[in-house]
């Protein structure tokens, strides 16, 4: 069985809910990445920072990316995935909730992201096109 642990890439950096926009977003430049887990200071998953929720959610508002906090941008409950839950169970959460990716957890530990990209890599066309066709319906 494929388990989210297999897709995944590994070593997910956090960006600390108290840090700017402005850290987070060199931290995305510097890992070339377009997403970071937001991790409260008590070391739980807080949600998720997107490079488009910096643009869109904090300049495009005429925000302050230099004293807004990744903290204010988590969104309710994470939509998150276990280490060792199926590709298919990944498959289905990322479809249900409507997220591109979901950040891996093994017990209350991230471990990784799993995005879409991850699954076009290592399963078929048909699953990446099903999941991308549920991901993308408004």
């Amino acid at each position: 069985m494929t388990t989210a642990r297999d897709l995944m890439t590994a070593g997910a950096e956090c960006v600390g809910e108290n840090e700017t926009l402005i850290d987070a977003a060199r931290k995305m430049r510097d890992l070339d990445v377009g997403a970071l887990p937001i991790c409260g200071e008590d070391n739980r998953l807080k949600g998720v920072l997107t490079d488009r929720d910096i643009v869109v959610k904090c300049l495009a508002d005429g925000g302050d990316p230099a004293s807004a906090t990744a903290g204010q941008f988590g969104q309710g409950k994470p939509v998150t995935i276990g280490a060792d839950d199926s590709a298919e169970e990944a498959l289905q959460t990322m479809s249900k909730h409507q997220v591109r990716r979901l950040p891996v957890i093994d017990g209350h530990d991230l471990v990784g992201m799993l995005a879409m990209a991850d699954v076009a890599r290592s399963l078929g066309k048909s699953d990446t096109g099903d999941v991308m066709k549920d991901i993308s319906q408004p």
